[in-house]
């Protein structure tokens, strides 16, 4: 979990992988460097205190950045305000630089690119075949369109790590989720 931090003006936490890789392709599709960016997976959201702790005297609000799920928003909200990042646990942490996706990154993603254009890029992928598979199974021929593609994001190994950024890849820019875009901006005015 060793980010390098000696050298950076910022840190930015994601809970996984795919979070991140996303952030990166987002910033690509921008044109943003991310020079002066440590940019840390925490491997689940619940390393975030350790992560913090490790960072000692460099964690401070706006120096240290994030993207977290929503529901996991009141865990985020107490270790921030542990480490005094935060003033209050009730206070928000999208004000100091922790943004919350509604259900989870690639919930978000769907919603901004549309089912259609996600299942392009399953095409591309060569996996649309494989999604029409899982569509037929019984748990999935009930649930919505939106509901098959989350839950078929990640059903394999490494598919979740590639899904959101493979999306942010070909979503319009304009479209982009909002908490992604949030983190993005925020790194902006820190580098």
């Amino acid at each position: 979990m060793s980010a390098g931090t000696g050298a950076s003006r910022a840190v930015v936490l994601f809970e996984g992988r795919s979070d991140s890789l996303a952030f990166r392709a987002l910033a690509r599709r921008r044109g943003a460097s991310l020079e002066g960016l440590a940019l840390v997976d925490l491997d689940g959201v619940t390393n975030l205190r350790r992560a913090l702790t490790g960072l000692g005297g460099d964690v401070s609000a706006g120096r240290v950045l994030g993207l977290y799920d929503s529901a996991e928003g009141r865990y985020v909200a107490g270790v921030l305000h542990d480490v005094s990042v935060l003033a209050d646990v009730t206070d928000d942490p999208g004000d100091v630089g922790f943004f919350g996706c509604e259900r989870d990154l690639e919930d978000e993603v769907i919603r901004a690119a549309g089912a259609e254009l996600v299942l392009q890029t399953l095409a591309a992928r060569g996996e649309l075949a494989r999604f029409r598979t899982f569509q037929g199974q019984p748990a999935q021929r009930e649930r919505p369109l939106e509901q098959q593609l989350h839950r078929f994001a990640g059903t394999a190994a490494g598919r979740k790590a590639r899904f959101a950024a493979d999306v942010i890849d070909v979503v319009p820019v304009e479209r982009m989720p909002p908490p992604l875009t949030a983190l993005l901006e925020a790194t902006m005015r820190l580098i």
